[in-house]
């Protein structure tokens, strides 16, 4: 058995596999970053949309090498075909090619010190009285025992390594949307426009979607939750009015559910999906997921120079990712849960009063008015006006 040893070993090779370690690798740690796949960047599990504000943290410049197009607005579509247009400063923002993005971001982490192995599946966890300390790993069937100061966890919304050390992340059916996609060729679509599909026909406890990349294609795809049929199976009812081409398709799963309760514990933190850092909402992850990596590779960095990477150093990761993202994702969470109950009578009648209403400056006054005809409305609502 060949034996390795590294400050941080960081389990995942996607977003926030490649962040963590490029932060830690910036701030002096000595890095080993494990990718079970044989390409980083692929398969594609995303719609691909993200903000200013996911360069603004990883102190990158926008770049036209992995933006396929740039976003002004989205098309809301209620579930009686009623199309409500959004379009303001918060609805700006990009599509990527994540193939290129993710492949981009590990090769800014490789060039400031991180080494990465590729096609090398984690199998467990090294514990030494009580304490995470390393990993067992298999590359071709080579078994490899790395030790290390602290794992970090980015190893998705399955993360068997989080659960080995102890910490509760499994998250709970319902609150895991079953997603699918296509890339589709040939469609006609605003370029700098969403669109989003609500129903219970549509998507079931959940929404389509449309994210163009330009020049007639697009990602195409839906999320379901609470349903008898596959989230393929809606897929396909939804594409088949659009006279466009698969040329790929995705599947996979989105946690739903917030953040957990703890990502950390002696030797290891957990971040990205494995964490919930995902928007309850929208299912969108990037930038959320781009702000906490950063903050774990800068933290555990520091506990390796500092020599203390016991659990109540590591919290300091937990505390600063809700003290920057916690009161967001938890009223994402609470509008989840009362979008949830809305019917699609309730969504028909809210496309109504957006229509003829300036989105940008309802006043309270005109929504308890119109809720005020709609009592089921009112009962969802009041706890947010």
């Amino acid at each position: 058995m060949d034996k390795m040893n590294y400050d941080i070993v960081v389990v995942g090779g996607r977003i926030a596999g490649s962040i963590s370690s490029l932060f830690a690798s910036k701030n002096g740690a000595n890095v080993l970053m494990i990718e079970k796949r044989q390409e980083i960047g692929t398969p594609v599990q995303c719609a691909e949309g993200t903000t200013l504000g996911t360069f603004e943290t990883l102190e990158m410049k926008p770049s036209q090498k992995y933006i396929c197009s740039n976003i002004e607005g989205a098309n809301v579509h209620a579930p009686d075909g009623r199309v409500v247009r959004v379009k303001n400063e918060t609805t700006k923002g990009y599509i990527l090619e994540r193939k290129i993005f993710d492949k981009e971001l590990a090769i800014k982490s490789a060039k400031a010190g991180t080494d990465i192995m590729v096609k090398t599946i984690v199998k467990d966890l090294i514990i030494d009285n009580g304490k995470v300390c390393g990993v067992v790993a298999n590359h071709l069937g080579e078994t490899i025992e790395i030790k290390a100061d602290v794992v970090i966890a980015a190893d998705g919304v399955e993360s068997t390594i989080a659960r080995k050390a102890g910490l509760k992340t499994t998250k709970n059916t319902k609150d895991i949307c079953s997603c699918a996609q296509y890339e589709l060729v040939g469609l006609d679509v605003d370029p700098e426009f969403l669109e989003f599909y609500f129903g219970e026909k549509t998507a079931p406890g959940g929404y389509g979607w449309i994210f163009p990349k330009g020049e007639g294609i697009a990602n195409v795809g839906l999320g379901v939750r609470g349903s008898a049929e596959t989230a393929y199976h809606y897929l396909k009812k939804f594409t088949s009015k659009f006279d466009a081409t698969p040329v790929e398709l995705n599947v996979g799963g989105v946690p739903l559910s917030g953040p957990v309760k703890k990502t950390f514990t002696d030797g290891l933190i957990v971040v990205g999906d494995a964490a919930g850092q995902v928007d309850p909402v929208t299912g969108g992850g990037i930038h959320s997921t781009a702000s906490c990596s950063r903050i774990a590779g800068e933290v555990t960095a520091e506990a390796v120079k500092k020599g203390d990477t016991n659990s109540k150093f590591l919290k300091r990761y937990d505390d600063l990712c809700r003290s920057k993202l916690g009161k967001s994702l938890e009223l994402s969470l609470k509008y989840r849960k009362i979008a949830d109950k809305l019917t699609d009578n309730d969504m028909n009648s809210l496309a109504e009063f957006l229509e003829y209403s300036d989105f940008n400056s309802i006043s309270k006054i005109s929504a308890l008015k119109f809720l005020g005809k709609h009592p089921n409305l009112l009962k969802l609502l009041k706890d947010i006006l």
